[in-house]
């Protein structure tokens, strides 16, 4: 087992090296990496058959799954084309359907009931929204981060597994980077929530991004699985291969950590009471929640739309799979503004992201992670503990 481990580690680090740093989050041993840049780089049909050899022994399920995924990737870094959806299944475990246009549609209608009564088209009134709980000094969104951890793990320790309280949650605004926001357990109880300080950020989606970055989220899975885990089993924890199975159920996890954490309308209320007065206060704005609050205003049903948004992660999918039929850009974006409702700037940041490449499998993890995972952990705090806990497959999810 150690050896196997160690061959794992190293075909994981060695397929990171070609993919250019972006395929692993590795805590393990530092002088693996180190041994990895100083050889010569290595031919990616040669991983492929280190990967076929490994999974042939491969100890459990969970680690032939991942060695599935890279054996995969390190084919498709030598050339491989066969269709996305082929390859995808292959790395996630699960087939990466294409979403009916009519789940986007019932989804704008949620969006439509749920947004603030106004006129013009549905995107216009989505974005109106969002700049309506735009905070305009983005200096101040740690301050702001600050107690929505302390919130998120308050309720996750008492609903769902206890925590360390040792633990520290750190908040940095980043520059460069394509994302909105990452959860990054750095070990020894500490983690920090990185955010993107060039987009703006909607105050109304901080317990959102805070609990799927944060707890029970990405920060929450890695500390505990580094806590809980059997320890040959948390060595290879420390190996995580982004474009796998496992990527599925976490990244459907934080999709569904708000809702998880706070049914119904307590977000909402929560950050009418902590967040939102003070966002009005310094623009002089009316405000208020659903029924009127402190100033008659209607700000919408929050948790109805993050559901809707949520929903709309699939178009991203779709999108991947008309970008790998070689559908033009013009099209992406059509497609992108039409089902996302995303404006031009959005549009911008996201095109690169649908550009195929070996990476490509992992955005089917958020809606198709999300859509599996919500059955299943309706109202059964105990599953929830087992995606926390345990290294799980999506083939391990089934209902009842």
């Amino acid at each position: 087992m150690d050896d196997w481990q160690q061959d794992y580690a190293m075909l994981a680090l060695r397929l990171d090296r070609l993919a250019g740093g972006t395929a692993l989050i590795y805590s393990g041993p530092e002088d693996r990496r180190a041994r990895v840049a100083r050889e010569p780089p290595p031919a990616p049909g040669e991983l492929a058959d280190e990967a076929a050899r490994l999974l042939d022994s491969a100890p459990t399920p969970y680690l032939a799954a991942q060695v599935r995924a890279m054996r995969a990737f390190a084919r498709r870094l030598g050339g491989d084309r066969s269709p996305l959806a082929e390859y995808a299944r292959e790395c996630l475990g699960l087939e990466p359907r294409r979403v009916p246009e009519e789940v986007f549609e019932e989804a704008h209608a949620e969006l439509d009931a749920a947004l603030p009564k106004g006129r013009g088209p549905l995107a216009e009134r989505l974005h109106a929204w969002q700049a309506a709980h735009t905070l305009e000094r983005i200096e101040r969104l740690p301050a702001l981060v600050s107690p929505a951890v302390a919130e998120t793990r308050a309720r996750t320790s008492a609903r769902i597994v206890p925590l360390p309280e040792e633990e520290v949650v750190d908040c940095r605004l980043v520059e460069g980077v394509p994302f909105h926001g990452a959860g990054a357990y750095e070990g020894g109880l500490r983690s920090t929530i990185h955010i993107n300080r060039a987009i703006p950020f909607n105050l109304a989606d901080l317990l959102y991004l805070v609990a799927h970055e944060g707890h029970p989220g990405h920060i929450a899975e890695s500390m505990l699985k580094e806590l809980h885990l059997p320890e040959a089993d948390r060595e290879n924890q420390r190996v995580r291969f982004m474009v796998s199975p496992s990527f599925v159920l976490s990244e459907g996890l934080g999709l569904l950590g708000e809702e998880i954490l706070f049914p119904g309308e307590e977000a909402q209320e929560w950050l009418e009471r902590h967040v939102l007065p003070e966002a009005r206060g310094r623009r002089g704005g009316r405000g208020g929640g659903r029924g009127g609050g402190d100033g008659g205003g209607d700000a919408g049903d929050f948790a109805a739309i993050h559901h809707a948004r949520t929903v709309l992660w699939g178009v991203w999918g779709n999108a991947a799979l008309l970008a790998d039929e070689g559908r033009s850009a013009a099209e992406l974006r059509a497609y992108l503004a039409r089902w996302a409702l995303y404006d031009e700037d959005e549009v911008t940041l996201v095109l690169p992201q649908l550009e195929p490449s070996p990476m490509s499998p992992y955005l089917f993890g958020y809606f198709h992670g999300w859509e599996l995972l919500r059955p299943w952990v309706a109202g059964r705090p105990d599953r929830v503990r087992r995606l926390l806990t345990e290294q799980l497959l999506p083939a391990d999810i089934t209902t009842p």
